[in-house]
């Protein structure tokens, strides 16, 4: 049986929480993939799985024609594609880089300019669906850029995504993801709030989050928070992201001199979190603050 082509194959950077999984699917629907990730371990396990691992972003990029990067930071986004050993180097023209980081808007633009002046296309293509979504392939994703390269790049789009929603020129789809984000997540703060001053009262936990699920204060953000709250349970994407996240929308906002003061109050509250040291934990553990400033749990 003869190797997968450069064009028959994808390349995958950034096998995180989210990144793995949806690697993982774009193997399932038969795709042959090369990925690359800084933690050995997990590169491993794609191998496992039957992915060719490159040894770097420009390796990876010289054996796929289409390449994803899920990385975490504006940062590493601009190094895996710009930066020494990046899929610029690696890239040929013709090819696609898929941006699927929830990055700054600013620098998807600039390095669509630089990569179009090597023929090589870009989309930012962030996705909505938590992990959950990730792993049973049901992500929503928000894409800007170019028609012709979307199209090129829909077939591989479509083994992680269940809608693919085409806002408009590149860095749109990002700051579409960063405004559905805001929501949910200054919602997370005001959950917090909500759940501490209903335990102070001395309300029972569980009676109100089961009352308030079918009531009129409920949300997306309530829904996802309340019950891992009740468990006790932080293990999720990381609040430190969360942070960047807002830290995102605060200065999309001052660049186009939008005031959002309940994102920057909300953006102080996750601060106080990560210098309470839970910064590691999910985004949800925002709630802790409020918890140690009124001396209560929320516990079920």
């Amino acid at each position: 049986m003869s190797e997968p082509t450069r064009e028959q194959t994808v390349g995958f950077i950034g096998l995180g929480m989210m990144g793995y999984p949806m690697a993982t699917n774009i193997l399932k629907k038969g795709h042959a993939l090369v990925a690359y990730d800084i933690h050995k371990p997990t590169l491993d396990g794609m191998r496992q799985l039957g992915a060719r691992a490159g040894s770097g972003p420009a390796d990876v990029a010289s054996q796929a024609s289409i390449v994803v990067s899920m990385v975490d930071t504006t940062a590493q986004a601009e190094e895996v594609i710009l930066g020494p050993g990046g899929l610029l180097e690696g890239a040929q023209r013709g090819d696609v880089i898929i941006s699927m980081s929830t990055i700054d808007p600013g620098m998807l633009r600039a390095t669509h300019e630089k990569l179009a002046a090597k023929g090589v296309g870009l989309i930012d293509a962030p996705v909505s669906g938590m992990q959950k979504g990730a792993i049973a392939g049901t992500l929503k994703a928000y894409v800007g850029g170019d028609d012709a390269v979307l199209e090129k790049a829909r077939p591989v789009l479509k083994t992680m995504t269940s809608e693919i929603v085409h806002f408009g020129p590149i860095g749109q789809g990002t700051t579409m993801k960063l405004i559905n984000n805001m929501l949910c997540q200054v919602g997370w703060v005001l959950c917090a709030e909500a759940l501490v001053l209903g335990v102070k009262a001395g309300l029972d936990p569980k009676l109100m989050v089961d009352s308030i699920l079918k009531a009129t204060g409920n949300s997306v953000a309530f829904e996802y928070m309340a019950p891992r709250v009740l468990k006790r349970d932080f293990d999720g994407i990381r609040l430190d992201i969360t942070f960047k996240d807002v830290e995102l929308q605060t200065q999309l906002a001052k660049s186009l001199k939008v005031p959002l003061p309940m994102v920057n109050l909300a953006q102080q509250v996750y601060q106080m979190a990560r210098a309470a040291g839970l910064g590691s934990e999910d985004g949800v553990a925002v709630v802790k603050v409020y918890e140690q400033l009124t001396g209560v749990v929320v516990q079920a």
